[in-house]
């Protein structure tokens, strides 16, 4: 059926592929091709459809798939001109709604803007459609959430907070309805735009406009002055309505002047949840959390116990490592002419990145295996590329761009979406042998082949300071989650750490008898792992600098490590050509699996259900878990 989008068609259903309306002669098709299938709602001064885009268009590299044909989308109608209607105003809001959805629309948990017309009868958004439920239906069909489906929930959410606000952009309008569970099963959706704003970090808090959803808006943001720690607050309230399945009004005592959730709560929750939560809803801004990796941080210092949460149907299933038995090989990807040296998987685990000795840097599809792109080697025709083998690769928080270094010296750092080189930041002559990224994408961290560590500014692409403490080739870097810790390891068999703040030493490990050549750091920054030239792998207590177990863990040289998202696995590779994956609490093998060759590079995606390798053998294989 086509659906007229005349605002005063009193008929207007259509047949499928009819071009215009049969009642008032209206074009059905908007712009040629975005066709109104049905009215899904309607406000004050516009209306939104669901329809169909009836041609493709791909984006390569884009966190977004492409779509099938004909691909599901939604329309916004606006129509600024009527009584009682400040036009101008109206007509503002939604240009910059359009500004901001083309924005933001990159994430992959963010409706992409597909379109943005300004008619003379309305103006018109066309957004990505995505199939779900919100929550307040989801609540409102079964029972109240549990503490299993709250922590998932804010998995999912708090790291798409941290990637708008990076954008400066202040939601103001978080709330049940507009947080889509996808029936794919996919990770929860952040809907309507409609209400954010912009801010500066130049420009103080000025009252504003009041918006947003009454029980669910903080209090600095109902007086007009909402800022990052707003949207934090309006989630917190979100999570302790779907616990207790009542409204926020029912959940705030006025004489008490305090929340009084926790009584109505119908199955206890663990006091690390109660805290978080409880820090959500701080009425100080300065009590409260203010940024989402502070929340993401906190939220993995006491993970639930698995044998203790019961999920409902509903919500998706995270697998639970320890019941690991075996893993199977999924895919084998070839198209490297040496060694693959490097891999990254990008922030959303759509796309990975491999680099080799051949000085190229290929793009995959993660899930089809499809080689979507290359950037190739330095020569005649491309003289942006690297000049030597490709060392280390580090995608930015947004996936937008890819960091990259190589033996030549040099760091490059490449715009995924145009496909061009950005910039080199200046060498000094000696070979980059690791890079990392910290959390928040502003601080890079670099080593060198002859153990010095180069911090640089990348808003101003800046060397921001030297470290000098490593007498030989510095082999990897990790920054815990908060960005306060900087972790490197060397040749010179130690493992050091540096205060980022002050970039003082902090302790110096000595950590393996011959060279360290990887290191990881769990998600909660308290255990690392190492893996040394002398075929060990090691635990180690970073609180205290203390040595907690020693595995006999390959035949010969242990290149990399990597643990996967939940903290309970990790996985080491080895020149033995296998890859081991441990219970990361108990120190037991798992299982084996293997290349042909030596094991370069190994990662988890961030869902920790693909586990993906790069070798000598010019191939990358992607692992996945078999059911049990």
């Amino acid at each position: 059926m086509s659906y007229c989008l005349n605002p005063s068609c009193r008929k207007p259903h259509n047949p499928d592929n009819a071009k215009f309306c049969q009642t008032c002669g209206w074009r059905l098709l908007l712009d040629g091709r975005y066709r109104a299938l049905k009215l899904i709602g309607q406000g004050g001064f516009g209306r939104t459809f669901l329809a169909v885009d009836e041609t493709l268009h791909p984006i390569p590299l884009s966190p977004h798939p492409p779509p099938s044909s004909p691909a599901l989308c939604v329309i916004k109608q606006l129509f600024p001109r009527q009584p009682g209607i400040d036009s101008d105003k109206a007509v503002a809001l939604f240009r910059q709604e359009a500004e901001r959805l083309a924005e933001l629309g990159q994430h992959p948990q963010i409706p992409a803007l597909l379109a943005h017309f300004e008619l003379e009868d309305a103006q018109y958004l066309v957004q990505e459609f995505i199939d779900g439920q919100n929550l307040e239906e989801v609540l409102t069909q079964g029972s109240v959430f549990s503490e299993a489906q709250i922590r998932e929930l804010l998995t999912d959410l708090l790291p798409v907070l941290r990637f708008i606000h990076s954008h400066q952009v202040i939601h103001r309008d978080i709330k049940p309805e507009n947080i889509i569970l996808p029936r794919t099963g996919d990770h929860y959706a952040l809907v309507d735009f409609g209400a954010s704003k912009y801010v500066t970090e130049t420009i103080p808090a000025r009252t504003g406009t009041v918006i947003g959803s009454a029980g669910y808006v903080a209090p600095e943001q109902a007086i007009g002055k909402a800022e990052f720690a707003s949207d934090l607050y309006s989630l917190g309230v979100t999570c302790i309505h779907l616990l207790t399945g009542l409204h926020p009004f029912d959940l705030y005592s006025v004489s008490e002047d305090a929340w009084i959730w926790r009584q109505y709560l119908s199955r206890p929750i663990s006091s690390s949840l109660r805290r978080l939560l409880d820090k959500l809803l701080q009425r100080a801004t300065n009590q409260r959390y203010r940024t989402a990796a502070q929340v993401l941080q906190d939220l993995r210092v006491e993970p639930e116990s698995p044998s203790s949460i019961s999920k409902p149907s509903t919500v998706k299933q995270r697998h639970q490592p320890t019941d690991l038995e075996s893993w199977h090989c999924t895919q084998t990807l070839a198209g490297h002419e040496g060694e693959v040296t490097a891999i990254a998987i990008s922030p959303y685990g759509r796309i990975l990145a491999s680099g080799s000795r051949d000085r190229s840097i290929k793009f995959w599809s993660l899930e089809t295996g499809e080689l979507l792109h290359t950037f190739a080697g330095r020569s005649f025709w491309f003289r942006d590329g690297h000049g030597d083998a490709i060392t280390a690769l580090a995608y930015s928080p947004d996936g937008q761009t890819l960091i990259s270094s190589s033996a030549d010296g040099t760091i490059k750092w490449w715009d995924l979406f145009s496909k061009t080189l950005i910039t080199t930041l200046p060498a000094h002559g000696w070979g980059i042998s690791t890079i990392v990224l910290s959390s928040d994408g502003y601080l890079l961290a670099s080593g060198d082949s002859d153990g010095l560590i180069q911090l640089w500014d990348l808003d101003t692409e800046e060397l921001v300071v030297n470290l000098a403490k490593h007498q030989n080739q510095v082999t990897a870097l990790v920054i815990d989650s908060g960005g306060h810790t900087l972790v490197s390891s060397s040749y010179d068999g130690t493992i050091c750490l540096w205060e980022l703040q002050t970039d003082d030493l902090i302790k110096t490990l000595k950590a393996h008898p011959d060279r360290v050549n990887t290191i990881a750091l769990t998600p909660d920054g308290r255990t690392l792992i190492s893996g040394s030239r002398d075929r060990t792998v090691k635990l180690w207590d970073l609180d205290y600098g203390e040595q907690l177990k020693v595995l006999a863990a390959h035949r010969d040289a242990v290149n990399s490590v990597a643990i996967d998202p939940t903290g309970q696995i990790f996985a080491s590779g080895s020149e033995d050509s296998t890859i081991k994956l441990w219970d990361l609490e108990t120190g037991d093998r798992l299982c084996t699996v293997r290349h042909s060759w030596a094991v370069n590079a190994i990662g988890f995606s961030p869902d920790g259900k693909l586990l993906v390798s790069g070798s000598a053998d010019e191939t990358i294989k992607i692992w996945q878990r078999k059911a049990s």
